[in-house]
């Protein structure tokens, strides 16, 4: 339930976003978008562990700052597979 509360008014902000076709409004989307796999990874990422960014442990908030972007793309697939949402779901 607190995952999908975060969620709920960004979710409804980006469908309009995305029906919108001018640059700015795709720009908008993309933004939101982002905010909503940061949500679903700091809700969904339980820990790290072996993974140093700059000589430091890497701790969720600088993961998804400045960690491997493949790497952080499979942890939201993983967290977005274990909440039930495949991308085609999640166009929809």
């Amino acid at each position: 339930m607190d995952l999908m509360r975060r969620v709920r008014d960004l979710a409804v902000r980006l469908e309009y976003f995305e029906a919108g076709r001018d640059e700015k409004n795709q720009m908008e989307a993309s933004l939101l978008a982002a905010q909503i796999d940061r949500i679903y990874l700091e809700w969904g990422l339980e820990s790290l562990e072996g993974l140093s960014i700059d000589g430091r442990e890497a701790d969720c908030s600088s993961f998804l700052d400045h960690g491997p972007e493949k790497l952080v793309e499979e942890a939201l697939a993983l967290v977005r597979a274990e909440c039930g949402l495949s991308e085609q779901e999640r166009k929809n």
